[in-house]
């Protein structure tokens, strides 16, 4: 990493901070700080929605993902466009009519002040978790790959948007975001194109599709019923829709967002404009990954791409048995090539079993490189379990860093940096803004000024932030860091869909019925995922979405019959 690839991070990140501190200074009022006054255009919020979910995990983990396992990740989004639809038809209606600056504003409206600080608080729990993971992603990464010290990455992601997320609101949130997607779908399709410009001549896109149809990384859609796949067609449409729909119905990091929208319609068209494009954004950036797999058929590859893990094991005790997996690993990697090379050049052959042939030879080798590869993590491990062995989220960094030239490198490290900044903007905003508003104000028995309330908001802001870069500071890594953050979510998110749904659709359930089922399904999720956490068939987390929504529903209107069943006996 050279002076030029500083220079175009360091100018893209200060650029970013000062134009959302000058765009955005000097809110006066609540309606100004937490809803931008609502001047939002619909282009806005659809970039809004999409920065605030495309966090640097999804660009440093989905290509890893990619690599390993293939293009099936996407299916993890198949329910979000029918989410799209129902929020813009049932929830966006209803925030605007009731005109509220919180989702559980209208909680309490509905139910009772008892089920809204609840549902705030399981808010506050999880994505107080995921905006310090937001900000730890990036930084340990990148402290792994370039040598920086992870606390100095975690305070230089932090205080950057702590900076114009607190003076500006969410006005700056929205109009930094803007400038952030510019920069990291730049930045990814000239990853993409300098990937094809570094295949093989007689490797065109058409041929690259097929070699990785070879190998296996094609795989999109999995149909089969086996619920303890993580990423399935079934699990994708249901598990992924409820959870959509929780997150960008119910979350107020989402929901403040679309709350900023001019109108009901510019608020629903953001939200349309997102759900067209993010399933396609995540398969570009699956295909990215999968052309980086491609590109290491023909360029050496690291049997770990996580250096420190590599740093660790030569410097043990078992360097040796490592260095002999390492040569065994090249020889593996010469006969790669060579029947890659066979394989597209029997492509355009109409002789099916000289392409089957090829094809299983490929893939017998991949099998034995990902047992090689298998055996280096349980090397690694033995040399020093504290290192992670998991290296996803290190493959695509480790591209940029060692073949990209000075200048893109930059960029792409701008990306990363600006996602996490984007993600992490609107968490501590939506967390801001939930403590002054939703606990905060309704515990002051005396009513205090705007002023007092966009003061309140920007502490309460600036405190979060402050966490959410202790917690990145003591963090630790994860199977993947993008699946650590859907598991959270995961974990939370039915159990308040179910709640919002119940005040939507179930008029005859009253608040106290609605804040017992909250609390045992809560409690009754901590335990179905703690079993799946030990036991050998796993339960996909997607489906925790789909549980946690039911059960809460279920009790809920198990609870209201014997109230009034109660009350019908009494009386």
């Amino acid at each position: 990493m050279g002076i030029i690839d500083l220079i175009v991070l360091s100018g893209t990140l200060l650029f970013i901070v000062f134009y959302g501190v000058w765009k955005t200074k000097g809110s006066k009022n609540v309606e100004e700080y937490i809803r931008g006054g609502n001047e939002a255009k619909w282009w806005t919020i659809g970039l809004s929605v999409m920065a605030t979910q495309a966090s640097a995990i999804t660009f440093l983990s989905t290509p890893g993902q990619a690599f390993h396992d293939g293009m099936g990740f996407v299916q993890f989004y198949f329910g979000l466009p029918l989410a799209m639809v129902v929020i813009c038809m049932v929830f966006i209606p209803i925030y605007h009519k009731l005109n509220v600056f919180t989702a559980y504003e209208f909680l309490e409206q509905r139910f009772n002040l008892r089920t809204r600080s609840l549902a705030a608080i399981l808010f506050l729990v999880q994505r107080g978790l995921a905006a310090g993971i937001t900000i730890f992603a990036p930084s340990i990464i990148l402290s792994a790959v370039l040598g920086w010290n992870l606390k100095t990455l975690n305070i230089i992601i932090g205080v950057s948007v702590i900076i114009y997320t607190v003076l500006g609101g969410t006005k700056a949130v929205s109009v930094t975001q803007k400038q952030q997607m510019f920069v990291i779908m730049t930045g990814m399709f000239i990853a993409f194109f300098l990937i094809m410009s570094y295949l093989p001549d007689d490797i065109t896109f058409s041929k690259a599709l097929k070699m990785a149809g070879a190998n296996e990384k094609l795989n999109i859609v999995d149909f089969s019923l086996n619920a303890s796949s993580r990423y399935t067609f079934w699990s994708g449409i249901t598990g992924g829709f409820f959870l959509a729909l929780s997150y960008f119905g119910t979350d107020q990091s989402q929901v403040q967002r679309y709350l900023t929208g001019k109108s009901v319609r510019e608020s629903q068209l953001g939200l349309i404009f997102n759900g067209l494009l993010k399933v396609p954004m995540q398969f570009f950036i699956l295909l990215v990954g999968v052309m980086v797999f491609i590109f290491y058929q023909y360029n050496p590859s690291p049997l770990n791409f996580n250096p420190s893990a590599n740093k660790a094991v030569l410097e043990s005790e078992y360097a040796q048995d490592y260095k002999a997996l390492e040569a065994d690993h090249r020889k593996l990697e010469e006969q790669k090539r060579i029947a890659n090379e066979r394989f597209s050049g029997v492509i355009g052959v109409n002789e099916y079993d000289i392409l089957i042939s090829t094809q299983n030879k490929i893939q017998a080798i991949n099998k034995i490189e990902a047992q090689n590869r298998k055996k280096a993590r349980e090397i690694i491990e033995k040399a020093n379990p504290a290192v992670e062995t998991n290296d996803k989220d290190y493959v695509f960094i480790h591209f940029i860093l060692n073949n990209l030239p000075q200048g893109i490198i930059g960029l792409l490290l701008a990306v990363i940096l600006s996602a996490a900044m984007s993600s992490t903007a609107s968490e501590l905003n939506a967390l801001g803004t939930i403590t002054a508003l939703d606990i905060y104000k309704r515990t002051r028995k005396t009513e205090k000024t705007q002023k007092h309330y966009v003061n309140v908001s920007k502490w309460f802001t600036l405190g979060w932030g402050v966490m959410a870069i202790l917690f990145a500071t003591f963090g630790s890594l994860f199977d993947n860091l993008i699946q650590l953050v859907n598991i959270i979510g995961s974990v939370f998110y039915g159990n308040i869909l179910g709640i919002f749904l119940l005040a939507f659709f179930f008029k005859f359930v009253k608040g106290n019925a609605v804040f017992i089922a909250a609390i045992i399904t809560q409690i009754l999720i901590f335990i179905i995922y703690y079993q799946f956490i030990y036991i050998e068939e796993r339960l996909g987390y997607l489906w925790l979405n789909f549980i946690g929504c039911i059960i809460v529903i279920m009790l809920a209107i198990l609870f209201e019959g014997l109230n009034k069943t109660k009350n019908a006996i009494t009386n």
